[in-house]
């Protein structure tokens, strides 16, 4: 050290208060002996996963926590709402009790009646978890009300469309498929609506925490809002197509053979429900074919290019 400089350093310091860091109380924890009790906040919160997290690698549907809902948040859950209002009216008019499981031990019970109460209460069941699933914003909810709302719709010795409740008993058979297919395109638009919900609480919640940064998410909406609008014209069009088979098919023959045609529209098989199987396969083969012609990257591209 240089001649004239002192080694004191106490200078450095007057007027200012050292203290050492506060010890770690994990590491305390580890180092205590005795009866003496571990603060709860020394304990690691340890998550031991459920049966079913087990067989997934993890839960189906996280807990997840929103901000308080946006504009577009706040308008998905009136139409989510309104939609299920809707879908809950259209699926007990349409999908009557006859062919359900639970009609069936009713009748085999000799208890009649239980067969529409339960049904009427699976219903209920499904607008109850929806609400809660909708304004709650909770996908638990709303996986419980897909679920009930597809049961219901599930017949297991039912070979027949018919509407036993009384009000549409005197429709005839278009009007039993056009309620059938808004019957539907109602699910399958409840269904998009929902999730859109969530999709966007979860969005909404990382931009407005900083967590993500979206470019343009006026941009974002208005494409969604153009799906919204080709959704329900794809699904009115599919659900059709494999209702309408029984017609579809005679006029595709009628431009070879109109005796063919005619027998094809008296046919039995044409007009029950092998008729609707035929048409779901060939339908299901059609969207097939598009998605093995990579038809919807090529529609995505194509709007990209006109944007």
């Amino acid at each position: 050290m240089a001649a004239g400089k002192s080694l004191d350093t106490s200078h450095l310091y007057e007027g200012k208060t050292v203290r050492s860091g506060a010890p770690s109380r994990k590491k305390l924890a580890g180092k205590m002996t005795g009866n003496s009790d571990i603060p709860k906040d020394a304990v690691p919160e340890v998550h031991v996963p459920t049966f079913v997290e087990s067989l997934f690698g993890g839960p189906l549907i996280p807990k997840m926590k929103f901000l308080p809902a946006d504009r577009m948040v706040q308008t998905l859950q009136l139409i989510g709402g309104g939609l299920m209002m809707i879908l809950a009216v259209l699926t007990y008019l349409v999908t009557p009790a006859d062919g359900t499981f639970w009609n069936t031990f009713a009748v085999w019970i000799g208890f009649d009646a239980l067969g529409q109460i339960l049904h009427l209460l699976i219903v209920v069941s499904a607008l109850g978890a929806g609400f809660y699933g909708i304004f709650r914003r909770d996908a638990r909810g709303l996986l419980a009300s897909y679920v009930l709302f597809i049961l219901i719709s599930l017949r297991f010795a039912a070979s027949k469309v018919t509407f036993e409740t009384g009000l549409l008993d005197e429709l005839g058979e278009g009007w039993v498929k056009v309620l059938l297919v808004i019957y539907a395109v109602a699910l399958v638009m409840y269904i998009e609506v929902t999730n859109g919900l969530i999709r966007f609480s979860m969005l909404d919640t990382s931009i407005r925490t900083g967590e993500v940064y979206v470019m343009n998410v006026k941009k974002v909406l208005s494409r969604y809002h153009i799906s919204l609008v080709i959704t329900p014209v794809i699904a009115t069009i599919v659900a059709l197509s494999t209702l309408m088979i029984n017609v579809i098919i005679p006029w595709f023959f009628d431009i070879f053979d109109p005796e063919t045609a005619r027998r094809l529209s008296e046919s039995v098989e044409l007009t029950s429900v092998y008729g609707v199987a035929l048409g779901t396969m060939i339908v299901f083969m059609i969207v097939a074919t598009l998605f093995a012609a990579n038809i919807p990257l090529r529609i995505q591209k194509w709007r990209e290019s006109m944007d």
